[in-house]
């Protein structure tokens, strides 16, 4: 698959929690030649469906979220705009950023920021909290209430480019570089014969509360599902206990999120493929949608398969080539005969 294009292709659209629309459509034809059906459920969320044509077949479900963290213009004061997070949203990343606010048609936005000349030593030591900050949209105070509507979601103005020679870098590649992960996963399956119906997730709300997940998760019943998320990358000043390599490989998650034989069956097939893979213990809520996915219903066996990514809820996320398309093949590797292990299926 060539990621740089698909990616720049869904980074660009908005996409917001709660606001997924655009990248939902396009995210649903990227989807379509590669299952047998395509929906777009209640909540905005994508779902596919790959049959493998065997009576009663276990359902694995695979997800990945399409949303973004953002804003909500909240009010107008003189012209310039208030705002909100939505999601986990780092103050900051704000000052002098340029942000998409999604009118029709959209409209670009600069946070407000005073130079360096007129603060005090004290003012540029510390981070301005989102409430005390202000968008500067260049309207007036009747202008700025008519065009641009309390309520209105705004996203951070970047797309998807390359960093160096092997690695992508822009906003939104949490969590739309693992639905391309999903997506190359299907086309290494192209063709072969499953033995389990495929549901592909294209979820919406996780940035603030998994709600996509959770109602696809309803309806669709799985025994099964595989949670597809980003997980720290590493950086010059980060933790090294506590983040993952770019280019070290997927990452499996160990811990009472993750079903202990399935964690197990990623790390071999992994070893069989002789795949680098990493280990992330996570000793509580995984942080993904893999969470509420384990307890849909009377419960999902559930796998947490994570790609390392540095500067995670920031424009310039960034994520190896090399790591997707090694998520890519162990996650088609996982599938293949994976009705044969289910428990109780036999």
């Amino acid at each position: 698959m060539d990621y740089e294009e698909v990616l720049k292709h869904l980074c660009a659209l908005p996409g917001p929690s709660g606001f997924e629309g655009p990248v939902a459509q396009a995210a649903a034809e990227l989807l379509r030649p590669l299952v047998d059906e395509v929906r777009v459920d209640r909540m905005g969320s994508v779902v596919g469906l790959r049959r493998c044509g065997r009576e009663n077949a276990p359902r694995l479900l695979l997800d990945a979220h399409l949303d973004e963290i953002g804003f909500l213009i909240t009010g107008h004061e003189e012209g310039y705009l208030r705002f909100a997070p939505l999601g986990g949203v780092d103050p900051r990343m704000l000052p002098d950023r340029e942000l998409t606010i999604l009118t029709q048609p959209p409209r670009l936005g600069v946070v407000a920021c005073m130079p360096p000349h007129v603060q005090t030593a004290e003012d540029m030591n510390k981070p301005q909290p989102i409430k005390d900050l202000y968008l500067d949209v260049g309207l007036c105070q009747e202008e700025a209430e008519r065009l641009i509507p309390v309520g209105t979601p705004a996203v951070y103005r970047a797309g998807c480019t390359r960093l160096g020679d092997k690695l992508l870098c822009g906003k939104a590649l949490d969590d739309r570089a693992c639905f391309a992960i999903l997506l190359d996963a299907l086309e290494r399956l192209k063709g072969e014969a499953l033995d389990v119906d495929v549901y592909v997730l294209g979820s919406t709300q996780e940035e603030t509360h998994s709600t996509g997940a959770i109602t696809a998760a309803y309806g669709i019943v799985p025994e099964l599902c595989v949670a597809v998320d980003v997980t720290h990358g590493d950086s010059p000043d980060g933790d090294k206990g506590k983040t993952f390599p770019l280019g070290g490989g997927p990452v499996i998650g160990l811990g009472p999120n993750c079903t202990r034989w399935m964690s197990r069956r990623l790390q071999h097939k992994a070893e069989e493929a002789g795949m680098d893979c990493q280990i992330e213990v996570m000793a509580g809520h995984s942080g993904t949608n893999g969470w509420p996915l384990q307890v849909s219903r009377e419960g999902v066996a559930t796998a947490v398969l994570s790609l390392p990514l540095r500067y995670m809820h920031t424009p310039i996320e960034t994520v190896s080539r090399e790591d997707m398309d090694n998520t890519a093949a162990l996650l088609a590797h996982f599938i293949r005969g994976l009705g044969e292990e289910v428990p109780g299926n036999d």
